[in-house]
């Protein structure tokens, strides 16, 4: 009995011993564990207060003193409008600032321009102003369909510091705008109707050149052929000249096609335009005059037969797709009766256009002073 109690009492003291064993390597564990975190945590304090230091150390804390314009070119990326605002003094360092971008969403949208700014902005700030519309100064050349290039001329002279020699100096180096031989030397009709934002770097050279550029991808993307760009353009002129509702663009398109491959109809091959006629005596708009219709120009169309020797203006996308694609019918006539709402009717013939004609005459009667 005595042993077995003995040996008893052994197990109970090899039990608690190795019991033991166990609760300190748990407890050795844990502690190492919690020592392990709180380095990590403070290692993790560290960095973080060191790229706070970082962030402090290249970056102005703002809001900035005095002013200074700068220019935004045009595709210029977060990185090099942070380099021209470092050259400028407006921020610290292109860090700073290409951090202050990735954090604003709305920074990809800043627009090309020139802007006032103040020096030593801290990049947030800056980023701010450059998406506040109040610091950009208006620096956008805008083209309108029916536009001549002598408008054009005007506008960009009056929105650039450009003069109108420069311009028109850079008009004549057609190799330098890159307008193509089929356009024979002319820019009327190729000086693509849009928006355009001139940068720092821009010249008329390279103004120009993106005009022109623009139109020969519409061409090509509309799939017109090289030798068939002059006269489409030249054709989509006067119907943007002539027309000011899209939905007639088609039957115009088709009266010019029907007058043009008819000799032996009642128009005798003669497109008798007025818009023609206004180009060629240096006229943009309203109605020609006894004289102006008795000039005698390569433009008068009821003086000479077939197409003006060039455009007549920049016409829209919609108006070469006209030409591209007239609609069907056997018209040669068509008159506008309200210059207001641009009704216009079509005719087969002279009687009939007459007769419509008649209907734009009391209006010129009933609206005096705007025909």
């Amino acid at each position: 009995m005595r042993s077995r109690r003995f040996e008893y009492e052994r197990r109970r003291a090899r039990k608690r011993r190795r019991n033991r064993r166990i609760r300190s390597f748990f407890i050795i564990l844990l502690v190492l564990v919690l020592l392990g975190g709180a380095g990590w945590f403070a290692l993790k304090q560290l960095d973080l207060t060191g790229q706070q230091s970082s962030a402090y150390t290249d970056d102005y804390p703002g809001p900035g003193t005095g002013q200074v314009e700068v220019t935004i070119d045009i595709g210029a990326t977060g990185t090099s409008i942070g380099e021209t605002l470092v050259e400028a003094g407006v921020v610290k360092s292109t860090e700073a600032f290409n951090r202050a971008f990735a954090a604003n969403k709305a920074a990809p949208s800043i627009r090309p321009g020139t802007y006032r700014l103040k020096k030593q902005m801290s990049a947030s700030d800056a980023i701010a102003a450059l998406l506040d519309e109040k610091n950009r100064s208006e620096n956008t050349v805008t083209v309108t369909p029916g536009q001549t290039t002598w408008q054009i001329v005007e506008r960009i002279t009056s929105v650039t510091s450009f003069t109108a020699d420069e311009v028109n100096a850079a008009l004549k180096d057609t190799t330098a705008i890159g307008l193509p031989e089929e356009a024979g030397g002319n820019v009327e009709g190729w000086l693509a109707p849009g928006s355009y934002e001139v940068s720092s770097s821009d010249t008329p050279t390279t103004l120009l050149s993106q005009m022109i550029k623009r139109t020969i991808g519409e061409l090509d993307a509309l799939g017109v052929p090289k030798d068939q760009r002059e006269l489409i353009l030249n054709k989509a002129s006067i119907l943007e000249r002539e027309v000011n509702i899209d939905e007639y663009l088609p039957k115009v398109a088709r009266v010019i096609e029907n007058r043009l491959n008819n000799p032996d109809a009642e128009t005798m091959g003669y497109l008798q335009m007025d818009s023609s006629v206004l180009y060629g005596v240096g006229k943009t708009g309203g109605v020609p005059s006894a004289d102006d219709m008795a000039d005698d120009n390569p433009y008068n169309t009821y003086l000479h037969k077939g197409l003006p020797p060039t455009p007549i203006a920049q016409p829209s996308e919609a108006a070469i797709k006209a030409v591209l694609k007239p609609a069907d019918g056997p018209w040669l006539y068509y008159v506008t009766v309200n210059l207001e709402t641009g009704e216009t009717l079509f005719a087969q013939t002279l009687a009939e256009q007459e007769a419509n004609t008649a209907r734009f005459r009391e209006y010129c009667t009933a609206n005096p002073g705007k025909c």
